[in-house]
């Protein structure tokens, strides 16, 4: 840059720097980094060096040079306008302090950031989008996804992108029947959508139906009989053939029902500086005739003529076939399904056997692949009044006192319906029919709903000792009679006497099995025999600590002391047991029980060596599989019952990670445990006493490792091959080792851009590798494409692509062995014509120098002689 040029140049920038802060643009002369904004106005005053001492100008060297200039009073200022983009962000120079031609200071380097601005509007691709949709779609199933970019930097809000829904139509009464992901531009039904969509109507056919106009007649007649005017002159005819034919060939550009306007906007859509960019979405409705005809209420035991229709069900796919099946998978399934949908009930059915089915029905096409959702089909049986009171004894037997109050309960007469719970079909009422012996005066009343019986009167048992009653039990419509015996006992007025009121001391080993008697007991009454009044019951009132013993009786005064839970020496080694022999019946006013209807026992416990108990129930572990080695994953808990010292063991760890403290029965682990080659195993650790192993206990340990983001995604494949007469992308996979969340979906990126590549993600385990231009010349090309899993873990991983001459096979061309290298004719007249102009431009140097120093030899002075100033 010349003298002129500089101080022509020095105002303007001054001028420029005049509304800054002159003292921020200052700066010593050593390394910075410094930002501008892409497309500044030129020129733009940067930053300003301090000129060192001696420097007379600077020189600058490196990128962006026709970019970057500095003037001698040390401003580096912008003399073009920057375009921030992902490959050309950044600019590294360095710059040397001159005086005349010699380096006085520096060199420093100097590194510029360029700063993205939000100068580029977000664009959808494409612009118009199509879609058909079914009726009563699920709000949560997206149908399409609107999609955008942004050249800005994707590290700032200027490519930050949101989507919003700007217009529907039409939208009737002002409800939108669609939404947009804002994030992702997934678009779905709203609630409302679900319920409101219709599709046009139309002719519907079933498989096998023949789609043609003589068809089309044929429902038509069906469906509007009337004079016999020929098709071709009926207009109602030409209406409905003429919406058929448009609804089978549905074109959303043409003849779409709703219209969305779909708007993206940079900056999240955050401010009102935001760019934006719309896009248009037209949507058909179809009819979704895949509809669940269900609840069916089919009646039990219904007559007439089997198979009968229930149901129908028509799939979206007009040749899809059907399946029915039964959700519980029990035997008997009295349903079929025909071809044309209809579903038929092959049998009556009985509500008490069975009073719900679930039919799941099947829609697939010839390849036996679903065509649409499973369906399951609810049929409930409906009760009919086909079962009469059943009475749940053949004969009730009951007592009652004699002389007991009026209203005195003398029992319950259980009887069912097994109709439908809850329904006047099963509602019961009990009436008293009859009684024997007949008397005048009424004896006993029942209560109409429950079947409680009471005495009306004083009985006397030496009136009459047994009744016989028959009940009458109703429902709606049928009823049973319930036979009743009725014994008049007499007062209890004696108590139980015992044979013996203390059975001794009895010794035990600890170790007695559960369920072993102890002794007999036995016990009279001189009541009335097998009444209530005699019969004998036995309970333990005192000296059972724990419930450790139970007493089992006869009924008739014979009872077993029997051991109910295992003895312990240790924790109670004496039982002094208190027994009461008591009548079901109360005693007669006034008579009480006494000591004869007691007796007392002892039970000692006798020590034995007893193994060590583990005091654990049930030992789960679950832990990260990178559980620190080393750490005490558990310990186990045990104890000797007589006190003796505990040792401990484990087994069954193959894998060797783990160990067991022998002496603590802290179990920790050994090396580093990897989910991916166990995921759960057992250990079974032993607790044993070290003076006599043999007593010993054992506990499985089960352990589960939890997954850890350990393993990053990998190239399912390293090489792959690409034909120049056929360029095709290639599809590259990856599988990670680990699972949910640390897996998949993977992202798939280029490690380091490169022009002439591009990579497309296909879906959540693979992407397509395309080469942009097409290949020159046969060559080898190592990519690295870094793969990174849903926590965003990867590395890059190296993919050699070759390109190459095809066979007519589509492999790789190999010349036959030993064949050598012979370049091709172009190729050999370039390399000539290169040799030969780089020996054209020697000689014409050579020339120039020898011609050069010709002259300088004859202007030097002869000796002694001074060539004059000029």
């Amino acid at each position: 840059m010349t003298p002129m040029v500089h101080l022509l140049l020095l105002p303007f920038l001054l001028s420029i720097a005049a509304g800054m802060d002159l003292e921020e643009l200052k700066g010593p002369f050593v390394d910075v980094t410094l930002d501008v904004n892409e497309a500044t106005a030129v020129p733009y005053p940067v930053h300003q060096f301090e000129v060192p001492a001696g420097v007379t100008s600077f020189s600058v060297s490196g990128e962006g040079m026709d970019i970057f200039k500095m003037s001698k009073e040390g401003w580096l200022y912008l003399d073009k306008p920057l375009d921030w983009s992902e490959n050309n962000n950044h600019y590294v120079f360095t710059v040397e302090g001159m005086q005349d031609e010699d380096v006085v200071a520096g060199p420093i380097t100097v590194n510029i950031n360029v700063v993205d601005i939000n100068n580029n509007p977000p664009r959808f691709n494409p612009i118009v989008y199509t879609a058909t949709i079914l009726e009563r779609r699920k709000p949560d199933d997206p149908f399409i996804q609107v999609s955008a970019t942004d050249q800005d930097d994707p590290t700032t809000d200027n490519a930050r992108l949101r989507y919003s829904l700007v217009s529907q139509v039409p939208n009737n009464n002002n409800i939108f029947l669609f939404q947009i992901d804002p994030k992702t531009g997934d678009i779905s039904t709203t609630k409302e959508g679900e319920e409101m969509l219709q599709a046009k109507p139309g002719i519907q056919f079933s498989r096998g139906e023949e789609r043609s106009i003589d068809s089309l007649k044929a429902k038509f007649d069906d469906y509007c009989p009337g004079p016999n005017i020929l098709y071709e002159q009926n207009p109602f005819f030409s209406c409905v053939a003429t919406q058929e034919m448009k609804r089978r060939n549905l074109d959303p550009l043409e003849d779409p029902d709703y219209v969305l306007f779909v708007r993206v906007q940079d900056k999240n859509g955050a401010t009102e500086t935001a760019l934006s960019a719309n896009a248009r979405v037209y949507i058909i409705v179809k009819p979704n005739l895949w509809v669940n005809p269900g609840p069916l209420t089919i009646e039990e035991n219904l007559k007439g003529d089997y198979p009968r229709v229930i149901a129908k069900v028509q799939s979206n796919v007009p040749d899809a076939g059907y399946s029915l099946v039964q959700k519980e998978r029990e035997l008997r399934f009295p349903f079929q399904i025909k071809e044309n949908g209809e579903i038929l009930l092959t049998e009556e059915l009985d509500r008490e056997e069975k009073d719900t089915y679930i039919l799941v029905v099947f829609a697939k096409d010839a390849n036996d692949i679903e065509v649409d959702p499973p369906m399951e089909i609810q049929v409930l049986v409906a009760d009919v009044n086909d079962n009469k009171p059943v009475c749940e004894k053949e004969l009730t037997e009951l007592e009652i006192q004699e002389n007991e109050p009026i209203g005195s309960e003398v029992g319950y007469l259980l009887a069912r319906d097994d109709d439908q719970p809850g329904t006047i079909r099963s509602l019961l009422t009990y009436t008293i029919s009859s009684q024997d012996p007949p008397s005048s005066l009424e004896s006993f009343s029942i209560d109409q709903t429950d079947g409680r019986i009471q005495a009306v009167r004083l009985l006397q048992r030496k009136e009459q000792n047994i009744y016989n009653l028959d009940v009458k039990v109703s429902d709606s419509e049928f009823s049973t009679i319930c036979k009743v015996i009725i014994k008049v006992i007499g007062v209890n007025k004696e108590e139980p006497v015992f044979e013996e009121n203390y059975y001794g001391n009895h010794s035990l080993p600890e170790d007695t099995e559960v369920g072993s008697t102890v002794l007999t007991i036995k016990a009279t009454d001189t009541d009335e025999p097998d009444t209530g009044s005699s019969n004998i019951n036995f309970e333990i009132s005192s000296g059972n600590e724990g419930d450790v013993f139970t007493v089992e009786s006869d009924g008739k005064g014979v009872g077993y002391v029997v051991i109910a839970k295992p003895l312990d020496f240790e924790s109670h080694s004496t039982f002094d047991l208190q027994i009461d022999a008591r009548n079901p019946e109360p005693l007669k006013k006034g008579v009480e029980y006494t000591s004869k209807s007691t007796a007392t026992l002892t039970v000692s416990v006798n020590n034995v060596d007893e193994a060590p108990e583990i005091t654990m129930d049930t030992v789960d572990v679950v832990v990260p599989e990178n559980f620190t080695k080393g750490s005490v994953l558990l310990k186990i808990n045990a104890k000797d019952p007589e006190g003796e010292e505990i040792g401990f063991k484990l087994d069954g760890d193959d894998k060797g990670w783990l160990e067991i403290n022998p002496a603590t029965g802290e179990i920790k682990t050994k090396t580093k445990m990897d989910r991916e080659t166990l995921e759960t195993f057992d250990v079974t650790v032993t607790a044993f006493e070290k003076k006599n192993p043999d007593k010993s206990s054992v506990r499985v340990v089960h352990v589960r490792l939890l997954d850890v983001n350990d393993n990053v995604p990998k190239l399912t494949k390293s090489d792959d091959f690409i034909c120049m007469q056929n360029v095709k992308p290639l599809i590259i996979e990856a599988n990670d080792a680990d699972d949910d969340p640390f897996s998949g979906p993977f992202d798939f990126a280029f490690t380091k851009k490169s022009p002439n590549w591009k990579l497309t993600k296909l879906d959540d385990s693979s992407a397509q590798l395309q080469l942009t231009k097409k290949p020159l010349k046969e060559g080898t090309y190592t990519l690295q494409i870094t793969v990174k899993d849903r926590a965003g873990m990867g590395i890059p991983n190296p993919f050699e692509v070759k390109i190459c001459n095809c066979t007519t096979f589509g492999y790789c061309y190999l010349p036959p062995h030993g064949k050598s290298f012979k370049p091709p004719m172009g190729l050999t007249i370039g390399i000539l014509v290169g040799v030969l102009g780089f020996c054209v431009v020697i000689f014409i140097v050579v020339v120039k120098r020898s011609s050069r120093n010709n002259n300088n030899s004859n202007n030097q002075p002869e000796d002694g002689e001074r060539k004059p100033m000029m």
